[in-house]
């Protein structure tokens, strides 16, 4: 971490913690979005399926992407300048999205999202664990819940925007709140340089066996998330449930995801060892995914929130454990950032697949079972995450010399 730490007053805990609240609402409405208007957008664009998979699979690819750039960004750019320039470059492709002519164009203002928040949500951690460290559990689920509230705001008020204007205009006005975290970030970011030494090379920490777990975790728990935000709206808009309807899901899911956020990572801050409330989440999710694939029309609102607990729950906790197995800021954001990256490059696998089990069998009920199988994978996957082994799996002394 490069931002250089500094005496915290309360006011000054206030400003950082108005950060992270702030980020955290940005760094989802762009794509939850674009689910309960795909169909406005297939119409205009003549996108297919897998055509519109690309609106999520983009961003979420370069999340993973650039997240794995955040060691070299940090030996050339100050945390200050990293974050100031990601809000603008998030802003400047929401914006965009107001002018654009065809499917591809769409496709790249997504990708340029993606980079902007692959930045902030790569760094936002380290800050946690640098400025709360006595506190990282219950901050970084402050951030995670801000995080699903931004992405319930952006399912539940862009159909409403764009029947009362179209389509562009609704995914474009998530450019409207970025000026707020930017003023934020100006205000409370110190005015450092870029820190070589402030972290460990990623390429030591990719050696670890518990990299690679992380990273796989975090990649599967995640590709649920992407399926449903991507596909969950289109599969009951094929049910016969209106835009706004099908939307109303997805902002419930969210609601759920949030508080779930919130309050999962709050609990588990008593022992360090999180694997209890994992299963807990994991458990939801399997639920939840179960219930849309056999019994949709069965309470849907009752299922989505169930799974939005599950998703939230695990991002935010996921999240938490990579930053528990080391005490340095900076090691634990490299970490955090390096499990994001390789975790997100498999996110963005699931709303393609998905898509295309859509179109041989003509359902996504195929999807929602391959993800059911994944959750049991995960759940095999969280047995290894025991705190007494953090620093002997992690190899610290090796790593740091």
């Amino acid at each position: 971490m490069t931002a250089s730490t500094v005496t915290s007053t309360p006011q000054r805990l206030g400003l950082w913690l108005a950060l992270v609240v702030l980020i955290g609402l940005n760094l989802r409405p762009f794509i939850t979005a674009t689910g309960p208007v795909v169909g406005e957008i297939a119409s205009s664009t003549g996108l297919s399926f897998q055509g519109l998979a690309w609106l999520t699979l983009l961003p979420m690819f370069l999340m993973g992407v650039f997240a794995f750039l955040l060691p070299s960004l940090r030996r050339i750019a100050s945390t200050r300048t990293a974050m100031l320039g990601a809000l603008l470059i998030l802003g400047l492709g929401c914006v965009l999205r107001l002018w654009v002519p065809n499917g591809l164009t769409l496709i790249l203002t997504a990708g340029l999202c993606g980079i902007g928040v692959a930045v902030l949500q790569a760094l936002l951690p380290g800050i946690i664990k640098q400025q709360f460290p006595a506190h990282v559990a219950p901050v970084t689920g402050l951030y995670s819940a801000m995080l699903m509230g931004g992405g319930a705001l952006g399912a539940q008020l862009t159909p409403m925007v764009s029947e009362v204007a179209n389509w562009q205009w609704g995914l474009a006005m998530w450019a409207l709140p970025i000026p707020f975290a930017l003023l934020c970030a100006w205000w409370i970011l110190p005015k450092d340089r870029p820190n070589p030494q402030s972290s460990l090379p990623a390429g030591l920490l990719m050696r670890r066996p518990r990299t690679w777990l992380l990273i796989f975790s975090f990649g599967l728990i995640n590709s649920g998330y992407a399926t449903i935000v991507a596909w969950l709206s289109p599969y009951y808009q094929e049910l016969g449930w209106s835009a706004a309807s099908s939307g109303s899901l997805i902002a419930v899911l969210s609601i759920a995801q949030a508080a779930s956020a919130l309050s999962l990572p709050t609990l588990a801050a008593r022992n360090l060892d999180r694997r209890k409330w994992l299963w807990l989440a994991l458990s939801c999710q399997a639920l939840g995914f179960a219930s849309f694939a056999f019994w949709p029309t069965s309470a849907p609102y009752f299922w989505s929130a169930i799974m939005g607990i599950g998703l939230g729950g695990c991002f935010a906790l996921t999240l938490v454990v990579a930053l528990d197995h080391f005490t340095n800021p900076a090691q634990a954001g490299t970490l955090s950032a390096l499990m994001q990256g390789g975790g997100f490059i498999i996110t963005a696998a699931g709303p393609w697949v998905s898509a295309s089990l859509r179109e041989l069998s003509g359902s996504f009920v195929y999807a929602w079972s391959v993800h059911l199988c994944l959750v049991l994978v995960v759940a095999g996957l969280v047995w290894r995450f025991i705190p007494a082994h953090y620093e002997r799996v992690m190899a610290t002394q090796t790593l740091a010399s």
